[in-house]
């Protein structure tokens, strides 16, 4: 910070002893000539001050106010955003499409008939039922915006599209890219099979329609992506927009970034545990329950089933989704002190929030992930982290974990009691909320880049501007 800089003053000295002559020029200086000056002085000065304190004043109420004045009458667990945003700064308005139905409740109705769940379309939509999934967010999303009482949430719905900052597209991403037959060739009921890739396609002939996407190159739209797989085939006629996604592993460094788009949770698939922090009732030392054997950065799992598998307190299981499977890594986290999030096909998935709402500390190893809202949560003290180097060394990773004490684990439950609503999609107060406050915070960008495009120049660029930026520099090896 520059230092506020020193008021100069010219000052006359003279020697101690030196006498003065009768006959010098020297001004001989009274006690009333002293007075005068100290007079003069004063004024200007108490002017000044007067001034400083009046712009103190004003900053202090008005710009900058005080976290104490701005959390005044607001409950103590709703207090989450880090920043001291005035109490009256208006909400960001978020038009949401209203899309043919085939894009939204359609999806839900194809991947039902596709497995029998259905005959064909129904009149009714409220009816219909998203199917569970660790992708949810996008039905999480359209539901918010479809209920009429918004209070409490950081975007506001406008039905005019003139009004609107952001254009929420509600297309059912994630589930369209699974609502394929396990057979595509399988006919239901005379129609033909459901294709995701002529979804997307159509999704896009759709928006280009449209006089508001065109109005900006897309970059004030907002698109749900969570799946990393989906929208994979247009991803790049969208990627002006902010993308909500799980992780950035499919993504390219000119298609996505921390600056631009917003890491969301996984929706978790086991039951919170609803008991106190504690050990005593946590035997094992470490479970992991998934599929062992993934492709690209998943491999070191097989590495880690190699290492594990026969370590006393420790449990590691191979299983793929099932409700049978969900109870049994239900009751393995609930009972197990640390949880292994290794990375598998993506850097992330539902198994890192499953071990927070349980309560069992994470233990990731996976050298590429991204993880949600981390303006307001900080995963060193909720989670271990350990590079994949270490974590396969022979002994490593379980005389790591033995020498962390009770009291420390105890601090890392109490840090997850405190954040693990950010990762509860049913809690009115929770995910989708903070989901769209991150949303919110993208505006500024998302003006700055409007503007910024109007000026540019055409240009040729062998790879990305300034206005991508790549994430994951961290030189961070383990975190205990």
């Amino acid at each position: 910070m520059s230092q506020r800089p020193k008021i100069r003053t010219s000052t006359t000295t003279t020697q101690a002893n030196s006498p003065i002559q009768p006959n010098s020029n020297a001004k001989i200086i009274t006690p009333d000539s002293k007075m005068g000056a100290r007079k003069s002085i004063i004024k200007p000065t108490l002017a000044a001050a007067f001034i400083l304190f009046a712009c103190y004043a004003f900053f202090s109420a008005f710009v900058f106010p005080s976290a104490s004045k701005l959390d005044a009458g607001v409950p103590l667990g709703s207090r989450k955003i880090p920043f001291n945003f005035p109490a009256n700064s208006p909400t960001v308005k978020v038009y949401m499409y209203d899309l043919p139905r085939k894009f939204t409740y359609g999806v839900i109705e194809s991947y039902a008939m596709a497995r029998g769940g259905l005959k064909g379309p129904v009149d009714d939509v409220s009816t219909l039922k998203y199917p569970g999934h660790q992708h949810s967010a996008e039905w999480y999303l359209f539901a918010d915006l479809n209920r009429e009482d918004r209070s409490g949430s950081p975007v506001s719905r406008v039905l005019d599209p003139e009004e609107a900052d952001l254009f929420y597209v509600p297309f059912f991403s994630s589930l369209s890219l699974v609502a394929n037959p396990i057979r595509p060739a399988t006919v239901v009921e005379d129609r033909p099979p459901y294709s995701d890739e002529e979804m997307q396609e159509s999704l896009i002939e759709w928006l280009e329609q449209q006089v508001y996407w065109k109005r900006n190159n897309g970059r004030d739209h907002v698109f749900i992506c969570q799946d990393p797989n989906a929208l994979y085939k247009v991803v790049d006629r969208v990627k002006n927009g902010i993308l909500l996604v799980s992780d950035f592993g499919r993504l390219g460094q000119d298609q996505a970034s921390l600056v631009k788009d917003v890491i969301l949770p996984y929706s978790h698939r086991i039951r919170s545990f609803d008991g106190d922090v504690g050990v005593e009732s946590r035997k094992s030392l470490l479970f992991f329950m998934g599929n062992r054997y993934r492709k690209e950065g998943g491999k070191i799992r097989d590495l880690l089933f190699h290492l594990l598998d026969n370590e006393e307190d420790v449990i590691i299981k191979h299983g793929a989704q099932s409700r049978e499977s969900r109870r049994a890594a239900s009751q393995g986290m609930h009972s197990s002190k640390f949880c292994l999030h290794p990375a598998g096909d993506t850097p992330s998935a539902c198994r890192l929030f499953d071990a927070v709402v349980s309560l069992c500390v994470p233990v990731i190893v996976s050298d590429y992930i991204e993880l949600p809202f981390e303006d307001v949560i900080d995963y060193r003290k909720i989670a271990v982290f350990v590079d994949s180097e270490s974590a396969v060394k022979p002994g490593y990773l379980v005389k790591m974990l033995r020498k962390v004490s009770p009291e420390r684990i105890l601090e890392f439950q109490e840090e997850m009691k405190k954040v693990r609503q950010y990762f509860e999609y049913d809690d009115p107060n929770g995910t989708v909320n903070e989901i769209w406050r991150q949303v919110s915070l993208k505006l500024p960008l998302v003006k700055l880049m409007i503007n910024r495009d109007k000026r540019l120049l055409k240009r040729d660029l062998s790879k990305p501007d300034c206005s991508c930026i790549c994430a994951n520099q961290s030189l961070i090896h383990t975190t205990i």
